[in-house]
């Protein structure tokens, strides 16, 4: 049905106010956060929200000096926000997909990108890949969650897992490439020769391979990594 009344596409579309969980997908591509204290987000993703909230941008020493020069290094694609008070908060990133993580005492690493957001007691580090800073328009950074509490990260469309066993590596390409066990410690593949600069390669120029055990989540689509702004 694409034909609404205006009071029917109200009740179809408006928000769910049962729901109280700290996060809460009120669509597949809305993440609602039923604030009471703080949440750390993706700068620009806040898309709308009511109570009493307040947002900040990430200051320069908010996590302390080792983690800004790495912020530095890793560019404004990972820069965050914080919002407190207490009220609905909605986030969303370019219409992409939301999973939402519970983590017990496990860790993730998700690319920089793809994280939406993080209950503030998660402990997270940032991770530059330094292999592939040169390669790739911006390098490609990562950051590592580990503890206990919430994360929501996204995707463009629907996310495969790949099982990544013993002796049976998996290969991605970075681009699609959300994230992944956070114990995994992927390497980097080449393959540039004289015919991939000709356009006439068979095969993607850079590969991220993963080894041991453990899972690497994919998207169907190679992301362009974007510059984020403050909401």
């Amino acid at each position: 049905m694409s034909n609404y009344s205006l009071d029917q596409f109200v009740q179809q579309t408006k928000q769910d106010e049962a729901e109280n969980d700290y996060f809460e997908l009120e669509t597949q591509r809305i993440l609602e956060v039923n604030l009471t204290d703080e949440v750390w987000a993706k700068s620009g993703s806040m898309i709308s929200y009511n109570g009493s909230i307040k947002f900040e941008r990430e200051g320069i020493l908010e996590h302390g000096v080792g983690k800004m020069f790495k912020k530095a290094f890793s560019g404004e694609g990972s820069s965050l926000m914080k919002a407190q008070g207490r009220g609905r908060l909605y986030l969303a990133d370019q219409g992409k997909k939301i999973t939402i993580f519970d983590l017990d005492h496990e860790s993730i690493t998700v690319n920089g990108n793809d994280l939406l957001a993080f209950e503030p007691n998660l402990e997270w580090d940032v991770k530059l890949m330094k292999k592939v800073a040169g390669m790739m328009s911006g390098g490609l950074f990562n950051i590592t969650m580990e503890g206990s509490g919430r994360v929501a990260i996204t995707s463009h469309y629907e996310p495969l897992t790949l099982l990544v066993r013993p002796g049976e590596s998996v290969i991605t390409d970075p681009n699609a490439t959300v994230a992944w066990s956070g114990h995994l410690q992927p390497e980097f593949r080449t393959d540039i020769s004289f015919k991939t600069f000709l356009g006439r390669g068979s095969g993607e120029s850079i590969q991220m391979e993963f080894k041991g055990e453990g899972f690497v989540i994919v998207q169907p689509f190679e992301e362009v990594y974007t510059t984020g702004s403050s909401s």
